[in-house]
């Protein structure tokens, strides 16, 4: 069992008013855990300890798709942890790449993507925010760090992909809050004072798009309505949001988000179902929208391009369908189907001409 970095538990337990302890950011490779073994967090005595085989069965008192939750308030997560792709230059094509910590408390950190630079222009700044229902995978796993090393190639951005606290480790909305804190750490470079170097000397933030996948298309959406609300850093424009299979509520499957997210306003949150009001303000110019035929949220999709229509919002948007693809076919199946035209579709949307 491979543990990355150390954000990522078995089994946790889940105490909405305790304060959870995960392990911060350093980016050393991961540990390979004995054959048999699993960690069991426990928020009560704020301890991990290793041990052998599974816990012994017990009550289950509720069953998600991600994870399920015992009598005792365990919450066993679905999925292996994630695996830890070290951060690797690609001499083939001259890309770049390293990690980086955003925040130390809460922890945050950060895969940076810099493609061959054949000229002194700077390159539009990508900041993306990976899928698996809020609670697995990693922007360290391989499919996630193939798949925005892949963008940054095609579309010739500076990418930084962001590791945001997950479920149940760190409730919602910390993934939120972490959006938005990565939001003010990029943005920092835009005078050229940040702590980051290639932020600093290669980014364009007149051209900032924000993207996410999945789960990472809904964060992305509630990151761009806080912008609309606040308004963009000075020097720093908001071209762009790619959501790409999006999570929103509405489609009867609302339950495991209101689990994880304890302060919520139930089935109308306007993180699950966005809220006119903020889709009129979303702070950015264009937004574009991807759905797969085979994806069972193709419907929110759709639906939250016809509530953007309807809103009154000013800016520009398009629809993509992804015919005969499934749900985030182009991230873990990249060889697959139409994978490589969706590559092509990121980039022209962001070098679109006025």
């Amino acid at each position: 069992m491979l543990l990355s970095k150390g954000i990522f538990l078995r089994f946790i337990k889940y105490a909405p008013l305790a304060t959870f302890v995960c392990y911060k950011p350093t980016l050393p490779p991961p540990t390979l855990l004995p054959k048999n073994q699993t960690l069991i967090f426990s928020a009560h005595t704020q301890h991990t300890k290793m041990v052998t085989t599974a816990p012994q069965e017990k009550e289950v008192t509720h069953e998600f798709p991600f994870f399920r939750v015992f009598k005792d308030g365990t919450v066993e997560v679905l999925r292996p942890p994630p695996k830890f792709l070290p951060p690797s230059d690609d001499p083939a094509t001259g890309l770049r790449i390293k990690d980086t910590v955003i925040s130390s408390d809460p922890p945050v950190s950060a895969r940076l993507f810099l493609p061959k630079i054949t000229n002194n222009n700077k390159l539009p700044v990508y900041l993306f925010f990976h899928g698996s229902g809020f609670c697995a995978r990693s922007a360290f796993s391989p499919e996630y760090s193939n798949h925005v090393a892949a963008v940054a190639n095609e579309a010739k951005v500076l990418a930084v992909s962001v590791e945001y606290g997950k479920f149940p480790a760190r409730p919602l909305p910390a993934c939120y809050e972490d959006a938005w804190r990565s939001f003010q750490w990029v943005t920092s470079h835009a005078d050229g004072t940040g702590t980051e170097p290639w932020l600093n000397d290669h980014g364009d933030f007149q051209r900032l798009f924000v993207a996410g996948s999945s789960a990472g298309g809904n964060i992305t959406h509630t990151l761009i309505s806080q912008i609309g609300k606040t308004g963009s850093p000075p020097g720093v424009r908001v071209e762009g949001a790619i959501m790409v299979h999006p999570f929103f509520g509405g489609l009867g499957d609302d339950a495991q988000w209101l689990f994880m997210c304890k302060d919520n306003k139930g089935p109308e949150d306007p993180r699950l179902k966005p809220a006119e009001e903020d889709l009129r303000r979303l702070g950015c110019e264009r937004v574009l929208v991807c759905v797969a035929e085979k994806d069972s949220l193709m419907v929110a999709g759709k639906n939250y391009v016809e509530a953007l229509k309807k809103s009154g919002w000013g800016g520009s948007i398009e629809l993509v369908i992804h015919w005969g693809m499934t749900h985030s076919q182009h991230v873990h199946f990249p060889d697959q189907g139409n994978s490589r035209e969706v590559l092509r579709k990121f980039a022209s949307f962001i070098h679109q001409q006025p």
